[in-house]
């Protein structure tokens, strides 16, 4: 369904020690909307809920709730730290298109 990298397993690993609120929870990844320029992604410390998928990456645990579950399938985590910032970045197969004539009014198409 989704896979992390290495870099991004490690920086969650990182995360979950040194945050006191992901104590004993998972990395839960979400869809929170879609434009133009393609999905916008949530990262947070989480309880399982009822019906998410929970995929294992490198001794991370990785929840994904049933509405997201979709957009998510076939996509990369990664932890990118480099002269533009530090921060987790999503390849995602499903966003191909997005943005192609959207016809939102935008003019991005």
């Amino acid at each position: 369904m989704i896979t992390l990298t290495d870099e991004a397993v490690a920086k969650v690993g990182e995360l979950a020690a040194t945050m006191p609120e992901a104590k004993d929870k998972d990395l839960r990844i979400f869809i929170q909307g879609a434009g133009c320029s393609g999905f916008a992604y949530g990262f947070t410390f989480d309880e399982k809920q009822a019906g998410d998928t929970v995929v294992e990456a490198g001794g991370i645990r990785v929840l994904v709730d049933p509405q997201s579950a979709p957009y998510l399938q076939g996509a990369t985590v990664d932890w990118v730290n480099d002269e533009r910032g530090a921060g987790f970045t999503v390849d995602n197969p499903n966003e191909a298109g997005v943005g192609d004539g959207c016809g939102c009014g935008c003019g991005c198409g």
